[in-house]
């Protein structure tokens, strides 16, 4: 089953509560398994990198169904490589995207810019939360 809107909604806002609880700026994406946005939304003062950063992170989890902090380290080998060469250059294989999964299918991803790794990542897993 596909993520809805209202879904997709509440994983937004779930993201960025919590980083109103750390005190820090977030950009949050919402994306199906197929890598294509689904919502959206910029905190006041995110900085303007982080649109592109959890966009990038949403794709390459939902690509891999894994976090995007996993691929780091196999980024720059010749498979990941090649499939986000093909898939358009949009994939990001750093920490804060996190697949969304649901009876063992990958339905989309949650990603995050704008804090630390760890933090975009716990952002993230924290929207999920609220689906």
């Amino acid at each position: 089953m596909a993520i809805s809107m209202a879904e997709a909604n509440r994983m937004l806002e779930g993201a960025i509560a919590h980083a109103q609880s750390l005190n820090i700026k977030i950009n949050v994406a919402v994306c199906d398994a197929g890598g294509r946005l689904i919502a959206f939304n910029r905190m006041d003062g995110a900085i303007w990198a982080g649109v592109y950063g959890s966009q990038g992170k949403a794709v390459a989890s939902a690509a891999f169904g894994r976090t995007s902090g996993e691929l780091q380290d196999r980024a720059d080998q010749p498979t990941p490589r090649g499939i986000a060469i093909a898939e358009g250059g949009h994939m990001i294989m750093g920490q804060g995207g996190v697949p969304v999964i649901k009876d063992g299918a990958v339905e989309g991803a949650v990603g995050v810019g704008g804090g630390t790794s760890q933090e975009d990542e716990d952002c993230a897993k924290a929207g999920i939360a609220k689906r």
